[in-house]
């Protein structure tokens, strides 16, 4: 069996019960918490299997040194099963919201852009297997635990795993600083996949060929580009507004 750690936090905590089950071994709840998030979590841990302890808050507070838990940890794994894009959209409750990553060398802008696809809720992210960076203990660090929260799925060839994101439906928008439209003039409510280059070369010519449309974000200041995660960041949150204005996610058009 692997080693285990800890996982705290609501998001983190359902996250990784929805995607992974099966390597969560258990989960501490604060006892005086009986509210509708913490009853989904009761639910979904009964239906998953996974052993759900009720304890006080401050015993939460001691196994967290005093982290930002909001009532919930997990043991989880340390270890995330794994995946694949067909598990991953299988069951979404919205429709497939997805970062797709060429050519990103640096672990530290993988374990960024692991972090900002989290607290978007962004569903997988996709990278090439070579020539790319995977995980490891860096890429954990940074990405602050959303390596077991966020399905990371390595592939063999970019340019297939695009052409079966749009046999799914899912529409390729890639970020490209010298696209004729911006990001905040186009629908992004729909299925959508982010496709972004690395730092300074961007995207490959065959990945920038692959997706359905391009898309710049206008800058306003004296700097003309972004870090990945940062634009990872302002395209996945432009798509989560559009989806709260819209109605979360239309599974069409």
């Amino acid at each position: 069996m692997s080693e285990a750690h800890i996982l705290y936090g609501f998001h983190a905590v359902l996250g990784r019960l929805r995607q992974g089950p099966a390597g969560v071994r258990e989960i501490w709840l604060d006892r005086a918490r009986n509210d509708a998030r913490a009853r989904e979590l009761a639910r979904i841990a009964g239906e998953r299997g996974v052993r759900l302890v009720l304890v006080e808050s401050a015993r939460l507070d001691g196994m967290t040194r005093h982290a930002p838990h909001q009532g919930v940890l997990a043991r989880v794994d340390s270890r995330a099963p794994l995946r694949d894009l067909e598990s991953v959209l299988e069951g979404l409750p919205e429709a497939p919201l997805l970062l797709v990553l060429d050519g990103v060398t640096d672990p530290h802008n993988l374990g960024a852009c692991l972090r900002v696809a989290d607290a978007l809720r962004a569903h997988a992210v996709i990278a090439p297997k070579d020539r790319a960076a995977g995980i490891n203990p860096t890429v954990a660090k940074v990405a602050s635990g959303a390596v077991d929260t966020v399905p990371f799925l390595p592939v063999t060839n970019l340019a297939r795993a695009m052409r079966e994101l749009k046999e799914r439906g899912i529409w390729l928008m890639g970020a490209d600083e010298a696209a004729d439209a911006d990001i905040y003039s186009l629908r992004l409510d729909g299925p959508v996949a982010w496709v972004l280059g690395a730092e300074g070369e961007g995207m490959r010519r065959l990945t920038r060929e692959s997706c359905d449309e391009l898309a710049r974000i206008p800058m306003l200041g004296s700097v003309t580009s972004l870090n990945v995660a940062v634009t990872a960041g302002i395209c996945l949150a432009e798509t989560r507004r559009q989806r709260e204005k819209w109605g979360r996610g239309r599974s069409d058009e």
